[in-house]
């Protein structure tokens, strides 16, 4: 039975249930044009290093980016790990071809970059937009950061039906955790570089073990690029449990998964927040955006 249409997926979406769903209904052009039709014409990487001012550790970031048309789909990747002959391949390359390439940050590229092209972050397509002031690099995180945890629901109880249980927090971000913590919120840190939060606590590695222990997941469209994301949207699915995502890599494929695991998405397409200092916008999808 097909899923109800959920702000965020147009009427006539096909429903989906998984990421290779997905990317078997948009190869048999089921979202639009004929991927073999459609060519990237750019592709280009980002990379950053920051340490916002007061914070005691720093990190590094980069990002694949397709152009096709006016739309750039993303996907982050551990920096250093594309092969050099990367761009070459996605250029002049058609999206249907893509969309079998051997690496998986690839393919996410590409299929964020169609979606995007085909299914803009537009309030006909459910999208909400939502204002981040300009500012220092640190100021705008925390804005980002309010604008996301917003998308949570209550606390979920636990078993005794008077404890919270915490947030499952997958892809560690200092500001989120900041917010959560202003809102009395407990959460569970989670990254595969480990490590620890700015608070000292320990960055737990595995995913899947923790997924019985929380009440509502809050996930970076990372987990689309290192494979992880349908654990958790099968987890949601069956639980029931809130599941928030956060997306720069993926902004424009997220948002097809709500109602079938997916409550609420904070798109974020390039450019990215960090990249400047003005005034820019994120896109929110979901019943509380």
């Amino acid at each position: 039975m097909e899923a109800p249409a959920t702000r965020g997926r147009a009427h006539d979406d096909p429903a989906v249930r998984t990421v290779d769903g997905l990317f078997d209904l948009v190869r048999a052009g089921e979202y639009g044009p004929d991927p073999a039709h459609e060519r990237i014409s750019l592709a280009f990487t980002t990379a950053q290093a920051v340490r916002h001012e007061g914070r005691a550790a720093g990190y590094r970031n980069e990002v694949l980016s397709l152009r096709l048309d006016a739309a750039v789909g993303s996907c982050a990747v551990e920096p250093g790990s594309l092969p050099g002959g990367a761009l070459d391949d996605c250029v002049g390359t058609t999206v249907s071809d893509l969309l079998g390439h051997p690496l998986l940050p690839v393919r996410i590229a590409a299929l964020d970059a169609y979606l995007a092209h085909v299914r803009p972050h537009t309030p006909i397509h459910g999208a909400r937009p939502h204002p981040l002031p300009g500012g220092s690099s640190l100021s705008r995180s925390r804005a980002r950061a309010r604008a996301v945890v917003d998308l949570l629901p209550a606390p979920a109880a636990g078993p005794s039906g008077v404890e919270h249980r915490p947030v499952l927090v997958v892809g560690v971000v200092n500001s989120l955790l900041e917010q959560l913590r202003s809102r009395g919120l407990e959460y569970l840190p989670c990254d595969l570089k480990g490590g620890a939060t700015e608070w000292g606590e320990p960055v737990l590695t595995d995913t899947a073990a923790q997924l019985e222990r929380c009440g509502a997941v809050l996930a970076s469209g990372m987990t689309l690029g290192n494979g992880t994301f349908q654990g958790l949207l099968d987890h949601a699915a069956a639980t029931g449990k809130p599941l928030v995502m956060f997306a720069q890599t993926g902004s424009a494929v997220l948002p097809r998964f709500l109602g079938a695991g997916v409550s609420a998405v904070s798109a974020e397409p390039y450019p990215f927040f960090w990249l400047d200092g003005g005034p820019g916008t994120i896109h929110r999808y979901g019943d509380h955006a």
